[in-house]
């Protein structure tokens, strides 16, 4: 099943647009530099949130969890040329190296990078948004869906990465860490204030779309 998955994936990134220079750059040194380089959103993820940014053409943009800044750089592809993305990460060891990478982007002027708590930042972070990105502490994620739902826009997007969690959200006999996935995807599922739909991307992307 593995080997088919590989197959497939290579398959999918050949039938989309290629990386960026720097792109290949983040994802080649995160797998060199990182202890768990399958954080990042990698090729065929990252441009599937390029196009959906770009769909949006969003003005003001929350990331909640940088890691290395691929998805970050994906995301701002479709901003708004007088708009702003603000990303967050807990992990201030990366902050010179991401900075590098933001700064070496066509993007860099529009990306406001926070380390800290996301939940003692986003209060700090003022106005509401087109897309919101999170992909950071599954135990949270919850969390910030209904911190940040009423802040989103009518026809804006909140994407949740990881709701499939390798496929446990299916087994009979959840973790404490499934249990937190799954009851994220059971309330936003009732959730009237949105439309949704699940991604079969990597390990699984929420689309939201804010009614």
């Amino acid at each position: 099943m593995l080997e088919n998955e590989d197959v497939l994936n290579t398959y999918l990134e050949k039938a989309c647009d290629a990386e960026s220079e720097l792109l290949k750059r983040i994802a080649r040194e995160t797998y060199l530099r990182e202890t768990m380089p399958h954080m990042l959103s990698g090729h065929f993820q990252g441009r599937v949130l390029a196009m959906l940014a770009k769909l949006v053409k969003p003005k003001r943009i929350l990331e909640i969890g940088t890691f290395t800044g691929y998805a970050t750089l994906c995301l701002a592809e479709g901003l708004d040329k007088e708009g702003v993305l603000h990303t967050i990460d807990i992990n201030e060891e990366l902050e010179e190296r991401v900075q590098s990478y933001f700064d070496s982007s066509p993007f860099g002027d529009q990306i406001k990078y926070h380390i800290g708590d996301a939940a003692e930042i986003i209060p700090k972070i003022k106005g509401d948004f087109d897309l919101v990105f999170i992909d950071a502490d599954k135990k949270r994620n919850l969390y910030y869906f209904e911190t940040l739902i009423d802040r989103v826009v009518s026809g804006g997007l909140l994407l949740i990465d990881n709701v499939l969690w390798k496929g446990r959200v299916l087994t009979d006999y959840p973790d404490s860490q499934t249990k937190k996935v799954i009851e994220l995807n059971e309330t936003v599922a009732k959730d009237s204030r949105v439309e949704k739909l699940i991604l079969p991307i990597r390990d699984g992307l929420f689309v939201l779309r804010k009614k």
